[in-house]
């Protein structure tokens, strides 16, 4: 028996071309085992089970579709990082059809905790990133924040829109770009 080597990363490269050329069904133990060329065991080497496989995949699409750019320009203002989620949003949606729509619902389900929680991680590193954005953006006028209706506030409400709109597969910020300049300028 030839014995193929894999790491982990390879793993999941394989099961995310799997989900962006079949879909989720693909993702199992055996067919991510084929597509990398190794053994069952091998893959349990890496993952104790399906749940397991499953929601480190969406845990790395989620990675991959937002993650940092080089330069820091997308961060530079509210406005310049609500275009950059939307264009992520929709760029994602191109590589990973019906990722956002099919996946956010079945991991709403008990016997996903792991990828529920892994995929709430990757929100909050979202939304921690908009709310930086949020408290350093100069045009901003200096009261628009007080105790009671924070930074975090608003980012919370402006990412629970863009969630929407995710799920939706609106991928137009204008609206929300809208809710800024009215309340924030």
């Amino acid at each position: 028996m030839n014995i193929v080597v894999t790491s982990k990363e390879e793993i999941l490269k394989a099961s995310r071309e799997l989900v962006r050329q079949q879909g989720w069904s693909a993702v199992n133990i055996r067919t991510v085992a084929a597509a990398c060329g190794v053994s069952v065991g091998s893959i349990y080497n890496y993952f104790d089970s399906k749940a397991e496989l499953v929601g480190t995949v969406v845990e790395s699409i989620w990675c991959e579709i937002f993650h940092r750019p080089e330069g820091e320009t997308a961060f530079r203002d509210t406005q310049a990082c609500i275009c950059w989620i939307y264009e992520r949003m929709a760029d994602g949606c191109k590589q990973y059809p019906d990722f956002f729509a099919l996946h956010s619902l079945g991991f709403m389900r008990e016997d996903k905790l792991d990828g529920k929680r892994r995929m709430q991680q990757t929100w909050q590193h979202i939304l921690d990133g908009l709310c930086t954005v949020l408290k350093r953006d100069v045009k901003i006028r200096a009261n628009a924040f007080d105790e009671r209706f924070t930074a975090e506030k608003f980012a919370d409400i402006l990412f629970s829109l863009m969630l929407s709109a995710l799920l939706r597969q609106e991928y137009d910020p204008s609206a929300v770009l809208e809710i800024v300049r009215r309340t924030l300028y």
